[in-house]
C-alpha cells in the first residue's frame, strides 16, 4: 500500500516498470492466476466491502452494493477467463494478392503500466473493473481510488498487499495533489473515470507524456418517452434506473422528455413507482445517501433555483420523514425547469428528475441533439419507426430500449462515452483491446516479387503500378 508521498508514488511506477521490463508479455496462465486472485479476494472480502462502501457513504444499500459493485466485477472476471486464450491469440488477417506468398498476423501485446483514477460513486466497480481489463491484458496495474470513499480505498490498498506483488497491482492513496501528480506520470495508457470538467485537466496532464487515456466521463443522459410507450412500465424502470444508488450513477436519466401535456401524468406515475420501490426513505436502507454534504447543498440549491425560477416540485417523501439529520436527499421531480437553471445546464448526479415537454418527435430529437452528446439514451416506446429515427439522428455513448441503465454490463458490447461524455471503451473484449496494442505483422516470404517496385524505375515498373491500381 502506498501513502501519499509523491515520491513513493514514483518509486512504485517506477517498480513496475522495472518488472515490465524483465516480463513484458505474462503468459496465459499468468493472467488467469492474477485474475483468480482478484475472483478469490471479492469471494471472500464481500461483507467488508459493503461495510466500506456503506461507511463512505454514511448509508449505501447493501443490496445495491452487491448488485452494481461486487457481481458487475466479478461477472467481468468471469467473462474475461472464460475469452482470454482466444482473446491472446495471433490473429489471421487477409493479405492482399499482389502481396502473396507473404501473408498478415495481427497480435495483441500488454502495453505495460497503466494507471487508473477511480471516482467515488461506485468506488469498486469503477477501480477493479478496469483493472481487471488490464490484468488481463497483461499489464502492471496502478490504481488511485478517490479521497471521497477512504474505507474502499483503505479496502483495496490492504487487497493488493494481500494478493499481489506490488510489481503486479498497487494502489496509491492520496488527495488531489496526488491525483494530480498521479494524471502526470508516463503511463503507457491512463484510464480515467469522473466528471467532465476534471476529465480535461486528466487529459491535458497526460497529453504532455504523450500517453493515450480513456475517459469515462458523464452529462445529461436523457430518457424519451414515446406516445406509444406504456407509462406505468416506463415509470417503473425510470425510477429504479434513476434512483439506484440515488441517482449518483454516471448513466442514470438526468431528464425525461415526454409528449406535449402528459408531465403532470407521468410525474403522477413516476409517483406511485417510487412510493413502491421506497415506501420510506430516511429510514430505509434500500435509499443510499448523498455521498456528502457538499453534494447534498449542491442538489439543494439546484431545487432551489428552479423553484424560484417558476418550476413545479414535487418532493416524493411518502412516509413524511425528516431528512435533517441524514445525508439523504428525498426523491424530487421537476416540471417545466428553465432551460437556463443549473438544473438544465449541469449533470444533477442525484435523485432530482426534470421533466420536460416536447410537441412532436422532431422536438424531441432537436432538443437531445442540441445538447453535448451524452454518455447515456433512453428510450421508451414500441413505435418502431419513431425509435429507428431516435436511433439514428442522436449520438450518445450507448442506448437501452425500454428500461434504464442495462447497456453498461453487457459484456459482449463495448461501453463508453462520446465527445463530452468521453473517449474510449471498454468491458469484455474491448477491455482487452484498449489496453492491448494489436500489433500488426507482415511475413514477407523468401520467394516474392517486391522486387519488382525497386529503381531503377522503368516501363516495367509503370506497367505493375497500373495494373495494381486497377485492381488493388
Amino acid at each position: 500500500m502506498l501513502q501519499s508521498p509523491l515520491p513513493e508514488l514514483v518509486a512504485s511506477f517506477e517498480r513496475q516498470r522495472q518488472a515490465l521490463a524483465l516480463d513484458p508479455d505474462p503468459t496465459l496462465a499468468t493472467r488467469l492466476s492474477r485474475l483468480d486472485r482478484l475472483a478469490a479476494w471479492l469471494d471472500s472480502h464481500e461483507s467488508d466491502i459493503v461495510r466500506a462502501i456503506d461507511a463512505d457513504f454514511q448509508g449505501r444499500s447493501a443490496h445495491e452494493t452487491r448488485l452494481a459493485e461486487v457481481f458487475v466485477v466479478r461477472a467481468g472476471i468471469r467473462h474475461a477467463r472464460r475469452h482470454l486464450r482466444q482473446w491472446m491469440r495471433t490473429q489471421r488477417v487477409p493479405t492482399a494478392l499482389h502481396f502473396r506468398p507473404g501473408y498478415n498476423r495481427l497480435m495483441s501485446q500488454p502495453l505495460g503500466v497503466v494507471g487508473i483514477i477511480a471516482p467515488w460513486n461506485y468506488p469498486l466497480q469503477l477501480s477493479l473493473g478496469p483493472a481487471l481489463a488490464a490484468l488481463a491484458a497483461g499489464n502492471r496495474v496502478l490504481i488511485k481510488p478517490s479521497e471521497l470513499t477512504p474505507r474502499l480505498s483503505a479496502l483495496l490498498a490492504s487487497m493488493a498487499c494481500e494478493i499481489f506483488n506490488p510489481n503486479e497491482l498497487d494502489v496509491a492513496i492520496g488527495d488531489v495533489e496526488l491525483g494530480k501528480a498521479f494524471a502526470s506520470l508516463p503511463f503507457d495508457h491512463l484510464f480515467f473515470t469522473g466528471s467532465t470538467q476534471v476529465g480535461r485537466d486528466v487529459a491535458q496532464a497526460a497529453a504532455v507524456n504523450l500517453t493515450p487515456v480513456t475517459l469515462e466521463l458523464g452529462g445529461k443522459s436523457p430518457a424519451i418517452l414515446d406516445a406509444s410507450c406504456n407509462v406505468t412500465v416506463a415509470a417503473q424502470r425510470i425510477a429504479f434506473g434513476k434512483l439506484l444508488n440515488a441517482g449518483q450513477t454516471c448513466v442514470a436519466p438526468d431528464y425525461l422528455l415526454v409528449p406535449a401535456g402528459t408531465a403532470e401524468n407521468v410525474a403522477s406515475h413516476l409517483e406511485r413507482a417510487i412510493t413502491k420501490l421506497y415506501p420510506k426513505l430516511a429510514a430505509n436502507p434500500d435509499y443510499t445517501a448523498i455521498i456528502s454534504e457538499r453534494h447534498r447543498a449542491r442538489l439543494a440549491e439546484m431545487v432551489r433555483e428552479a423553484r424560484a425560477a417558476g418550476a413545479r416540485v414535487i418532493e416524493v417523501n411518502p412516509a413524511g420523514e425528516a431528512f435533517n439529520e441524514a445525508r439523504k436527499f428525498p426523491p424530487t421531480l421537476v416540471i417545466n425547469a428553465p432551460a437556463d437553471t443549473r438544473l438544465m445546464r449541469e449533470e444533477i448526479f442525484g435523485p432530482v428528475l426534470p421533466i420536460v415537454e416536447y410537441a412532436n418527435l422532431d422536438d424531441a430529437l432537436a432538443y437531445v441533439q442540441r445538447k453535448a452528446r451524452p454518455l447515456a439514451l433512453y428510450w421508451f416506446g414500441d413505435d418502431a419507426s419513431r425509435r429507428n429515427r431516435a436511433l439514428r439522428e442522436t449520438v450518445s455513448g450507448g442506448v437501452t430500449i425500454n428500461d434504464c441503465l442495462w447497456h453498461l454490463v453487457q459484456e459482449s458490447q463495448p461501453f463508453g462515452g462520446v465527445g463530452p461524455s468521453g473517449m474510449g471503451a471498454y468491458h469484455g473484449k474491448w477491455g482487452f483491446d484498449t489496453f492491448s496494442k494489436l500489433k500488426p505483422v507482415f511475413h514477407q516470404n523468401r520467394w516474392n516479387g517486391a522486387g519488382m517496385f525497386h529503381p531503377p524505375y522503368g516501363h516495367t515498373f509503370n506497367w505493375l503500378l497500373g495494373v495494381l491500381s486497377r485492381i488493388a
